[in-house]
């Protein structure tokens, strides 16, 4: 992914989520997003992995700041880093600020010096950029992560002035979704810089036309998530639907291990109609999503939620939870209906709602399909926000 030439602008990136030898099965977004602009620029990853450190060692640190112990192995994509750290936010600042310390010399080390720095996620990764930025005076940009970002924001209101300078001294910000932005400059304040929306690709954004009578609602997540998914809010607002005789099926697609699918059936012991299907291949799934009334997955906690855009380019209509996955994207869409994941009630009205008005729902989903409003989530048009956004920071 580093590329050989010269011409193209290098960028460093410092991920907590790039799967690398260390732990492989990271998720792929920053990755991908990498991937989608390699034939403009040289990336760099330096891949971050905490690791906390033996029980003198969590005393040590929490008694005193102490210097940073790293760990460094060489990957395709860059530069994989273990560092300690105590557990539970514990020396957060000092040890972040350490990190870049580490990260300005690493660089200095290297052949070429970066023309930007990237940290993905303004409340860690942004704090070790931050920190190079200011020995080596290179620009550097933030990718904002909603669950993360705004957990620790939320948790470390002692940090909310370096949280700040982190957010406003960024060249361009790229907020995965818009509830993140609008709740980190409710906090923060209104940035002046560029900041540019920048929403998670996926390999499934072909169009397939809704169908006309879908075989009733799906939800797609590894079981062993099943709380955070709110399993047992839907199949409490089914049960509400069959106090008033209507009883759709919910297939649950997705893996897990046989402790985790026996958790979820005893969740759905007393809903008949909910069944647990196993995972699916990518290439089939857009193929078994088309045929559902509609999707539904009533998430506490989702920094993006990738399968609610894989659902709408598969051809059908959406329950979401507001306040967080793709909140702010489909405020006035009709096919798209918002609720609270804490509330069965909503849920079932919004599952109601769907088996209603499901031809008009997935009439106003295939206007949609053929519209920018649906193009600026296919990998084209991500390529081109993230690739102009870094191109402009460079020059900074």
């Amino acid at each position: 992914m580093q590329g050989t030439s010269a011409r193209k602008p290098l960028v460093l990136h410092v991920s907590g989520d790039f799967p690398d030898p260390i732990v492989p099965a990271k998720t792929p977004v920053i990755r991908s997003l990498l991937s989608l602009s390699e034939d403009r620029f040289n990336h760099h990853v330096v891949s971050i992995n905490r690791v906390s450190p033996g029980k003198t060692g969590i005393a040590r640190g929490i008694l005193s700041a102490g210097q940073l112990s790293t760990s460094l192995h060489e990957f395709e994509h860059g530069s994989a880093l273990t560092y300690e750290a105590p557990p539970l936010g514990v020396r957060h600042r000092t040890k972040l600020t350490q990190l870049g310390d580490w990260l300005a010399n690493h660089i200095q080390a290297m052949k070429r010096r970066p023309d930007l720095l990237v940290g993905h996620k303004l409340t860690i990764e942004g704090i070790v950029v931050h920190r190079t930025a200011q020995v080596l005076g290179i620009p550097y940009a933030l990718s904002i992560q909603g669950n993360t970002d705004t957990k620790i924001l939320s948790m470390r209101r002692d940090l909310t002035g370096l949280f700040a300078d982190v957010f406003h001294k960024a060249e361009v910000v790229f907020p995965f979704t818009p509830w993140a932005l609008q709740h980190l400059e409710a906090r923060l304040g209104t940035r002046e810089g560029p900041t540019h929306l920048l929403p998670c690709p996926t390999e499934l954004d072909q169009v397939t036309q809704p169908s006309r009578n879908g075989d009733g609602f799906v939800s797609v997540f590894h079981l062993k998530n099943f709380e955070n998914k709110s399993l047992s809010g839907m199949v409490r607002a089914l049960q509400l639907l069959a106090k008033h005789g209507e009883s759709p099926p919910l297939s649950v697609i997705g893996g897990g291990t046989e402790d985790e699918i026996s958790a979820c059936r005893a969740v759905a012991k007393d809903c008949p109609n909910v069944s647990f299907t196993g995972a699916v291949g990518r290439d089939a799934l857009s193929q078994r999503l088309n045929r559902a009334t509609a999707f539904v997955m009533p998430s506490y906690r989702e920094s993006f939620g990738l399968v609610f855009i894989e659902a709408l380019f598969a051809g059908i209509p959406i329950i979401y939870p507001k306040g967080t996955a793709v909140d702010g994207y489909f405020d006035d869409a009709p096919f798209a209906l918002r609720v609270d994941p804490r509330d069965p009630e909503t849920i079932a009205r919004a599952m109601e709602q769907c088996l209603d008005q499901e031809a008009e729902m997935k009439a106003a989903l295939s206007e949609w399909q053929k519209s920018p409003n649906a193009e600026m989530f296919t990998r084209v048009a991500i390529a081109a926000t993230f690739a102009g956004g870094l191109e402009r920071a460079c020059k900074a």
